[in-house]
């Protein structure tokens, strides 16, 4: 019998095992669950989740973060459990992630299909097993170093943090946009979850884990500024992210990209991604709309 119910906490376990049934595209779920828990008091990485059962196992889920995504996980029962955790969290929503066809479908579930969107594409999902990371030349002879941003280089990082959101998502430049990133890169600071690469002691690109586990990492915000691009950086501030990841004895890095973003994509396999086979779906709705 299906039963639906809003997780609280205690529900960790039971989440986490079936989310590890499709690890790959529950890496924001799995990441805000173990950074926020299941209170949902609209602090960063926080949601109401609700799940359905049959018997009391969980068969599917969908969260509303404090962000306005809503992240679904749901092979069965996805009409049931979208329309619920929306009904529940009251919020309004920015956007969709999860599974491609399941967020396709889930537009349609909350009649969003014609709302005007900065980014509405399936994504190929590529993964790397972390013993199989290819170096690249300049990293492992140290012409470059990765490390962690330094304080006063924090707001070029800002700076960064606009031009990738409106290059790569979309987004317009707006005070919104960029005190938003401000607190992005705070947060990244404060949870050592990016990096920066320095060529001849000056920043010249950017990586950063966008949900981090302890057995799984996934890569998200690679900016390179347009005048440096094409001398390897990405490559090399992808790859030392991924070495200090594998210091700490993460296992997997997984990514997604544009299917028209040759660039990236050649920038990910050149260090040793593949991809999956499946598809990450990745909407963001228009500020403007209600």
């Amino acid at each position: 019998m299906l039963t639906l119910r809003t997780l609280q906490p205690g529900d960790e376990a039971s989440l986490e095992e079936f989310l590890l049934q499709h690890s790959d595209t529950s890496m924001f779920l799995r990441s805000n669950l173990r950074a926020a828990g299941l209170l949902d008091q609209n602090a960063r990485f926080q949601g109401t989740y609700i799940a359905a059962y049959i018997d009391k196992t969980i068969v599917a889920v969908a969260a509303h973060f404090w962000n306005g995504m809503i992240v679904v996980q749901a092979p069965v029962y996805l009409l049931e459990v979208v329309q619920a955790v929306v009904a529940q969290s009251g919020r309004a929503i920015s956007g969709i992630s999860g599974p491609a066809a399941q967020v396709e479908a889930t537009k349609s579930i909350l009649g969003l299909s014609n709302r005007p969107t900065q980014l509405d594409e399936p994504e190929i999902l590529f993964s790397l097993t972390l013993r199989d990371l290819q170096i690249p030349q300049a990293l492992a002879s140290a012409k470059v170093q990765c490390r962690l941003p330094h304080p006063e280089e924090l707001e070029l990082l800002s700076k960064w943090c606009v031009a990738y959101n409106v290059e790569t998502l979309g987004r317009t430049d707006t005070p919104s946009l960029r005190l938003a990133c401000d607190r992005i890169i705070e947060t990244r600071q404060d949870m050592a979850m990016h990096w920066v690469l320095v060529a001849e002691h000056t920043p010249v690109s950017y990586s950063a884990f966008n949900a981090s586990l302890p057995d799984i990492v996934q890569i998200g915000g690679v900016w390179t500024p347009p005048a440096l691009r094409g001398k390897g950086y990405a490559k090399s501030v992808v790859a030392g992210s991924l070495l200090e990841a594998r210091s700490l004895l993460v296992k997997r890095a997984i990514l997604f990209t544009n299917d028209n973003n040759q660039a990236a994509q050649a920038v990910y396999r050149g260090i040793g991604f593949l991809p999956t086979g499946e598809k990450y779906g990745l909407v963001l709705f228009k500020e403007t709309q209600a």
